[in-house]
């Protein structure tokens, strides 16, 4: 016969359960810290640093729940949701080719295979054409994570085939920019870009169709110095950072230290670079009630 001891007393299998050990609770390692766990992938806000579900994110459109910062936006989510219906997309037949052979610490195919591979995109702008409460526009975006949304020669060939279709069906041209400027990798076939788009935005505007930039964070270099800047209305998202040279080399040119909140969309709006900053939840009717007014819509 099994026998227990509990407190120098012999304890059998018929022993009353009221005369049994109770067991007990063990207290978890004090050094073992609880953590949340999340049963998706999350996202993390970069300025309140909360963790949030990436589906809880897309769904608030990339604007952080906690603190309302705008977190960057991938161009083909962007304008998938713009958009209530994408009719096309544009510009897939264009693939960036290496007239320079030029090569850093990698071979500028290895760098283009890379970003391919990392964003899921072939070249970082992305061109379609589709409806936005029943009107038809044509919209651009720059996939910032696709080598920094630098414009190269197939940047160049997109936006102006955009253009140029804008042209052909009458339609508003839409642009959310978001760049750090001219590709190096092309050399001055990417500054070639900033020439022809700035000739292609022209053409629009003869033909009377309104031109809408909206500037996402952070639009730098060549981009702000053609295309970024040549619009009929400019729209910023909250604290987006916009200017040419970065805030470091205006430092060390000037030998001051610029305060925030320089660069700042808020900033560009006091100086009237910009004109209107407009959250990104009311992005969609903004740009519907421009676009609504400057072609004469109901």
């Amino acid at each position: 016969m099994n026998q227990v001891v509990k407190s120098g007393k012999v304890l059998s299998p018929t022993t009353p359960w009221t005369d049994r050990s109770v067991p007990g609770i063990q207290a978890p390692d004090e050094q073992q810290s609880l953590k949340a766990t999340f049963t998706e992938p999350t996202i993390e806000c970069s300025e309140c640093h909360a963790l949030v579900t990436r589906t809880a994110m897309s769904f608030n459109v990339f604007v952080c729940p906690q603190c309302d910062e705008h977190l960057r936006m991938k161009a083909r989510d962007r304008l998938n949701w713009f958009f209530d219906q994408v009719t096309e997309e544009l510009g897939l037949e264009f693939a960036a080719k290496d007239p320079l052979h030029f090569t850093d610490s990698k071979p500028y195919p290895e760098r283009m295979k890379e970003a391919q591979k990392k964003t899921g995109e072939t070249e970082a702008l992305l061109a379609m054409q589709g409806q936005l409460k029943g009107v038809n526009m044509m919209a651009v975006a720059f996939e910032f994570d696709f080598m920094g949304g630098s414009m190269g020669t197939v940047v160049g060939d997109r936006f102006v085939q955009a253009a140029e279709r804008a042209i052909e069906q009458r339609l508003p041209l839409i642009c959310f920019a978001s760049s750090g400027g001219a590709r190096m990798q092309e050399g001055m076939l990417s500054l070639m870009q900033m020439a022809r788009t700035s000739a292609v935005i022209q053409k629009v505007k003869n033909a009377g169709l309104p031109y809408i930039v909206v500037l996402t964070h952070p639009v730098y270099g060549g981009v702000t110095a053609s295309l970024a800047m040549l619009g009929d209305v400019h729209i910023a998202e909250p604290k987006a950072m916009i200017g040419f040279a970065g805030k470091r080399v205006i430092e060390q040119t000037v030998r001051e230290t610029l305060q925030e909140p320089f660069q700042r969309a808020e900033f560009l709006l006091d100086h009237g670079v910009i004109d209107q900053i407009v959250h990104r939840h009311a992005l969609r009717d903004t740009v519907y009630r421009i676009v609504a007014k400057l072609m004469n819509l109901p």
